[in-house]
């Protein structure tokens, strides 16, 4: 009895984790890795237990997705793969057939919708982040405006496409200037990274406030913090910071912090080039490393106090005895 329930159990946790390689929203197809969580992820142990939040789960779930990916994998480790029944030999090449011929029509339908949605891209500055947008882009490639139906959030696709192809740059920005940033300070290095990023949104400045209230959706929501701690993450990783201790989260969410105030400010800004915006970019980061510097040193500050007290006090012991 106990022996079933085992076997139930084991059956149900491996359906589980298929379930998250497919549908799982932390799969990633950037060539750049880039995760939300620690490079490498810090030991539980080695946490307290109330700073085992939302980024240490995020990375718990992709570390099980890729167990998933693996265990799933065709071999002879693919879970329940003696119990597939094999049938007749005119049913599989059947079968592979069909299965061919769904997977291209469904890489024609993928690869249509990229183009659709990098052709809106020249329409956003007139039309905005709408359906409109998209179904102008279509016409422009000969494609039935009908496809913009295939979206499920239409308006979402086309910002969460802008950022995704925005930290692509990004990362292609960073390998070819390796050098470049290698000879910076660290805060002209980040400043100069997050300004590469924003600059990327200067042609649809007018238009940005749109696609800041469709992040803003309760629907769009998870997908625009993933998207935004990833570009965190990949900025303080360029920078240089290799940290995987509990400094990892306070430097993100800081930094986080700092490029939605900067991009914030640059709607505003109606200076040559955006001159003030890039001021207000490097007095904020230089607060914020003052600050982190400060709080350093009232850390070693209280440090000092206590260990002088520690040793007044094994003094006045001593005289006592």
């Amino acid at each position: 009895m106990m022996m079933n329930t085992i076997r139930t159990t084991a059956a149900k946790v491996v359906r589980r984790l298929q379930w998250l390689s497919i549908s799982s929203s932390l799969q990633f197809n950037y060539h750049h890795t880039a995760l939300p969580f620690p490079r490498p992820l810090p030991s539980p142990s080695s946490l307290p237990c109330h700073q085992l939040g939302l980024p240490y789960s995020l990375g718990v779930i992709y570390n099980l997705r890729a167990f998933s990916d693996t265990s799933a994998g065709a071999g002879p480790g693919a879970p329940h793969e003696s119990v597939k029944p094999e049938g007749t030999q005119t049913e599989q090449s059947q079968g592979e057939e069909s299965t061919g011929e769904e997977e291209k029509k469904g890489y024609d339908l993928r690869d249509e919708q990229t183009r659709v949605l990098e052709a809106a891209f020249g329409h956003v500055a007139k039309l905005g982040w709408t359906e409109a947008a998209m179904v102008a882009g279509a016409r422009d490639l000969g494609i039935s405006p009908s496809i913009v139906g295939s979206f499920p959030r239409k308006e979402a696709a086309l910002v969460e496409y802008f950022m995704d192809d925005c930290l692509q740059r990004l990362v292609d920005e960073i390998e070819s200037r390796k050098d470049e940033l290698s000879n910076m300070v660290l805060n002209d290095r980040i400043a100069k990274l997050i300004r590469i990023r924003l600059e990327m949104q200067a042609p649809y400045i007018s238009k940005w406030p749109q696609a800041l209230s469709v992040q803003a959706h309760p629907l769009n929501l998870p997908t625009s913090f993933k998207q935004r701690a990833i570009l965190v993450d990949e900025i303080w990783h360029a920078a240089g910071d290799r940290s995987t201790d509990v400094d990892w989260y306070a430097k993100r969410t800081l930094l986080g912090g700092v490029y939605t105030a900067t991009e914030l400010y640059m709607l505003t800004d109606y200076s040559p080039q955006f001159r003030e915006t890039w001021s207000f970019l490097d007095n904020r980061i230089r607060d914020v490393l003052d600050c982190r510097k400060t709080a350093q040193e009232a850390a070693q500050l209280a440090a000092a106090i206590g260990a002088g007290l520690s040793n007044t006090l094994q003094a006045f012991v001593r005289r006592q005895n």
